[in-house]
């Protein structure tokens, strides 16, 4: 997929081994600058280390029904997306998607999301769902614009003494 917001050459690709430190140092990056205010930061370093790994992230990239994708503006590393089958029929979750500040509300989440929606159609998938942290009212938002509505709120331990106090969000495809 290409396209010319910004001026430059837009590439969606699948996301290699060789990307897994940059997508870690992307998310640090995001993390530490968006998420403060919203969860505590004790949190943020805890949920970065669980989940951006880079030897984590390289495991990842060969499971079934699981995939990470990379958005780069004339080649530099600018957005991410994770998404996979759930195992409940006709459902794939969107798990991750982080736009780097500096390319905030270009249209670059947006085709990820679509990006994510095709490979759910290609899968034969009816739904997408993602969950957000119920007070990140920026990412609620965009998800709204997108298409997503609300279906459900949980709050869900995540280990180390913290939880993930989230909405659900659902699209129909």
């Amino acid at each position: 997929m290409t396209g010319k917001p910004m001026g430059g050459r837009v590439r969606i690709s699948a996301v290699e081994a060789r990307d897994t430190e940059a997508i870690a140092a992307l998310a640090n990056y995001v993390w530490r600058r968006h998420y403060p205010g919203i969860i505590t930061p004790a949190q943020i370093d805890y949920m970065l280390t669980q989940r951006y790994n880079p030897d984590s992230l390289r495991e990842q990239l060969g499971l079934p029904g699981n995939w990470w994708d990379k958005l780069t503006v004339r080649g530099e590393l600018v957005a991410f997306s994770n998404y996979f089958l759930t195992g409940s029929p006709g459902e794939m979750k969107l798990d991750k998607l982080y736009v780097h500040q500096e390319h905030q509300r270009t249209g670059y989440g947006g085709m990820l999301i679509e990006r994510a929606r095709q490979v759910a159609r290609e899968q034969g998938c009816t739904r997408l769902i993602l969950a957000v942290n119920k007070n990140n009212t920026k990412a609620v938002a965009s998800y709204k614009k997108h298409g997503f509505a609300v279906v459900d709120s949980v709050v869900k331990d995540i280990g180390g003494g913290f939880v993930m106090d989230d909405y659900i969000m659902a699209i129909d495809i």
